[in-house]
């Protein structure tokens, strides 16, 4: 049998895809980059120095952010974030 986290991590949860000037809240687990995205906000209760990568860095598609997180703004680009 399949642990939980593996379970999540593979996506089986399911996500929401968040595309340019929109914004998802809710308990995710992975946000993958899609297209080349800058980020408006991203709220974490586990990732420390999360400005860092906040507007105006452009984070290139296929970077994956591993964290529980649940507030997510996408100023361009395209993210799918995974549910914890």
């Amino acid at each position: 049998m399949a642990r939980g986290d593996s379970y999540q991590l593979q996506g089986q949860g399911g996500g929401v895809v968040i595309g340019a000037s929109s914004s998802a809240t809710g308990t995710f687990r992975w946000i993958q980059v899609i297209n080349d995205a800058v980020l408006d906000d991203l709220v974490s209760s586990n990732v420390i120095g999360l400005a860092a990568i906040i507007d105006p860095v452009i984070i290139p598609a296929g970077i994956g952010i591993g964290g529980s997180f649940s507030s997510i703004s996408v100023a361009t680009g395209v993210v799918i974030a995974y549910y914890a």
